[in-house]
């Protein structure tokens, strides 16, 4: 009748996860890639070490995804200028490591594109941080609003 414990706790937890995405801002969104990247190539770490081969190279897959599919798709090239383009290749870079690694089954090379994916989590965390801790913006001059005559005013019992 119904289902077992562990596709429930499996339905619970995908639910929890498109809800989260569903309410992250646009920079949660990006640590969340980080955040799996960073899972997955310590997953294929796991594995490799293992002799998990079949495993290793599923989470590597993943990894190198989240890196292309992700991370790299979520770049504005024209906006980001300088940035942007940096960010694509050093991506470029660790999805091409990635690749090597699970070929020669180098644990170095996972470890250095954890190390990258770390560094550059670490940068987007200091953003979020920073953004936290800024001070609430003043609201902006009231606009000519799209209603025109139609927009709510303040009651005349208010001061404006």
């Amino acid at each position: 009748m119904f289902g077992s414990s562990k596709s429930g706790a499996s339905a619970y937890a995908k639910v929890g996860l498109e809800t989260g995405v569903a309410a992250a801002s646009p920079h949660q969104l990006i640590v969340m890639l980080f955040e799996g990247a960073l899972t997955a190539v310590s997953a294929a770490l796991g594995h490799m070490q293992a002799g998990e081969t079949e495993k290793k190279g599923m989470a590597v897959s993943k990894a190198i995804n989240i890196i292309e599919n992700g991370m790299r798709a979520s770049l504005d090239k024209e906006a980001g200028g300088e940035i942007a383009a940096s960010l694509d290749a050093l991506y470029d870079y660790m999805q091409r490591r990635l690749l090597q690694a699970n070929l020669a089954n180098d644990e170095a090379m996972l470890r250095e594109v954890h190390a990258l994916l770390a560094d550059l989590k670490g940068a987007w965390d200091q953003i979020g941080a920073q953004q936290r801790a800024a001070p609430p913006k003043a609201p902006a001059a009231a606009a000519p609003s799209a209603y025109g005559s139609l927009a709510p005013r303040a009651p005349s019992f208010v001061s404006a």
